[in-house]
């Protein structure tokens, strides 16, 4: 055999090893035995807190529904963004076109692992970033509730993407980077209870960081930037800093905070405004203590800095 043809044999090995980590480095990791046995039997009475709280319904009701409308979970709102456009999917209970034929096991590690029942990776836009920091239970319960809403027929568009973003397995090496479930804060003193409680709903349901942390040239979040405002994932708006550093929220107390999410008024009384809109409404179907803890959070963690550019000033025509 001449050195060409050893070179070639060994060039193929090496690609071969190559695709063989790759494959394996990229391959689906599904919750243990251990989280799956802890999701026990949901109760549809607390998941309806969590559905509120997680904001099912301000990306997967179609656009601009109201009242009951938002219950119906058909998808199609779209995120437009620099890796393409998302398409919220339908997540109601028609077994064919939405979640109705899924298990509690898979509706698990699609909300907190990002696969789905195929076994394939779901886009972060999803935010299980944040909900894989959710209690397994409070997934239960979350799933028993939407057991209880009705089933709506009519797949949802698919997403838009453009290579290389539109290769779903190469999201199990960026999982691997920013996929965990411990909290992000960690507090030199032992925080109170509410805090505690605030932290669980702001970072996992509540993943208020998605939006409000700026992001890596990857799409991960920033998280030493923690909440310290972002430029919108759309348009060339920004989504505010909500620490108590410079730009932020500092000069509001904890009752500000509590009351611009039961009522969506600012302690100046402007008004809440853009996609806030759809959370402030759902915070405001929380418990006043839901609300407290979140404020009490806020006000416990590390002030930083606004975490987007200053916009410039278009020159005057």
């Amino acid at each position: 055999m001449g050195i060409v043809s050893r070179l070639a044999i060994g060039a193929v090995a090496v690609c071969a090893v190559g695709a063989g980590a790759f494959w394996a480095l990229t391959a689906p990791v599904r919750l243990d035995d251990v989280a799956l046995a802890a999701l026990g039997q949901g109760d549809a009475t607390r998941g309806e807190r969590m559905f509120w709280a997680a904001g099912c319904a301000s990306c997967h009701a179609r656009p601009k529904a109201e009242g009951d409308a938002k219950l119906e979970l058909a998808g199609g709102v779209e995120l437009k963004t620099g890796f393409g456009t998302f398409v919220a999917p339908n997540i109601s209970q028609d077994p064919r076109d939405g979640i109705g034929a899924w298990s509690v096991e898979d509706f698990a590690n699609a909300v907190m692992r990002g696969v789905s029942p195929e076994g394939e990776h779901l886009y972060p836009a999803f935010p299980y970033t944040s909900y894989a920091r959710m209690k397994p239970s409070d997934v239960a319960d979350l799933y028993a509730y939407m057991k209880t809403l009705p089933a709506v027929a009519g797949r949802a568009p698919e997403h838009s993407l453009s290579f290389p973003f539109n290769v779903r397995r190469g999201l199990g090496l960026w999982k691997h980077l920013y996929l965990s479930n411990e909290p992000v804060i960690a507090f030199d003193e032992p925080p109170t209870d509410a805090v505690l409680r605030g932290r669980y709903l702001a970072e996992g349901p509540g993943h208020c960081g998605e939006c409000h942390t700026p992001r890596e040239m990857t799409g991960a979040a920033k998280t030493g930037q923690w909440l310290a405002g972002a430029a919108a994932a759309e348009g060339d708006g920004i989504v505010p800093n909500i620490t108590a550093g410079e730009g932020g929220i500092g000069d509001w107390s904890q009752d500000d905070i509590v009351n611009y999410l039961e009522t969506g008024f600012t302690p100046d009384y402007d008004s809440v405004g853009g996609t806030m809109v759809e959370v402030q409404r759902n915070m405001e179907r929380l418990t006043q203590e839901d609300r407290e803890a979140i404020a009490a959070y806020l006000k416990a963690i590390p002030p930083r800095p606004n975490g987007y550019p200053p916009r410039q000033q278009k020159p005057s025509s």
